[in-house]
């Protein structure tokens, strides 16, 4: 006889019958997102990257440290919508947190083999989710050196501001998750103190401006050098925000295909010269 007809037949109901109606019940809180990252902290640089508004297609950046003086981070543009992309993306997130400490362990390494074979592995992880375009940009921060190796997948180019002005970091290689057997390459650039290293989503470059006058025209790659070079932020993070909000004001209306992502390096300058 439950609890409920004891209390109705005249026998007193249990303690623990009480305590389930009166006493509030522990609620598991929800799991992590497993696509979630926190920024890490860097010796004399700092590194930010920041999504606008509700994300809606495949972009993905993630951070990763491999040794106490490196610093591995992505950022991916996988083509389709936040539904279908999810799952790829969070199987491609293992791949990256499962290989990368092994592949970057130690100090006898060679940094451009290590990241070829990660981009190889990444590929791989995302053919098995059926053919799917995903540009990606792969770099490996040296806080010693202040030098990053990275690979430029089909990305939109890398940005290298420093007092000589901006170099584009091309791509070195073809979009992941079109073949199996694709070839990559790595390349590597120097942040001097004061330098920044940008990297946009293709929904940045494809911002297009709204006024009939200039209807089709897109922020592009030039409108992202000149807002870069202009920029007087100083911080990882307000340079971010600082050309989401350049993209943002030449086209105000919400992109309902691409999502609008930013990432950037900012090796710091101190007081002192070091």
């Amino acid at each position: 006889m439950t609890e409920r007809a004891n209390a109705v037949g005249g026998r007193p109901p249990s303690a623990g019958f009480w305590r389930s109606l009166f006493w509030p019940r522990e609620v598991a809180p929800p799991p992590a997102d497993p696509l979630h990252c926190d920024t890490p902290a860097l010796r004399q640089a700092e590194i930010a990257a920041i999504y606008s508004g509700q994300r809606v297609a495949g972009d993905f950046y993630e951070f990763l440290r491999v040794s106490p003086s490196r610093m591995l981070f992505v950022l991916l543009d996988i083509a389709g919508l936040r539904a279908d992309t999810r799952e790829i993306l969070i199987a491609v997130q293992k791949t990256f947190r499962a290989l990368a400490p092994k592949l970057f362990a130690g100090e006898d390494f060679n940094e451009t083999t290590a990241m070829i074979e990660l981009c190889n592995e990444m590929n791989l992880t995302i053919l098995r989710g059926g053919l799917r375009s995903c540009p990606a940009f792969l770099g490996c921060y040296n806080e010693d050196l202040g030098t990053v190796c990275y690979a430029n997948a089909g990305h939109t180019p890398g940005l290298l501001r420093d007092y000589t002005g901006i170099t584009l970091l091309e791509a070195t290689g073809l979009p992941l998750g079109l073949f199996s057997h694709t070839m990559q390459s790595a390349a590597a650039c120097h942040l001097v103190p004061g330098s920044a290293l940008l990297v946009v989503s293709r929904g940045i470059i494809e911002a297009q401006y709204i006024e009939a006058d200039h209807e089709g025209a897109e922020f592009g790659l030039e409108g992202v050098k000149e807002s870069f070079q202009n920029a007087t932020a100083l911080t990882a993070r307000e340079l971010c925000l600082t050309m989401l909000r350049a993209a943002r004001k030449f086209t105000p209306t919400t992109p309902t295909h691409n999502d609008l992502t930013t990432l950037c390096l900012v090796r710091i300058v101190f007081p002192d010269g070091q």
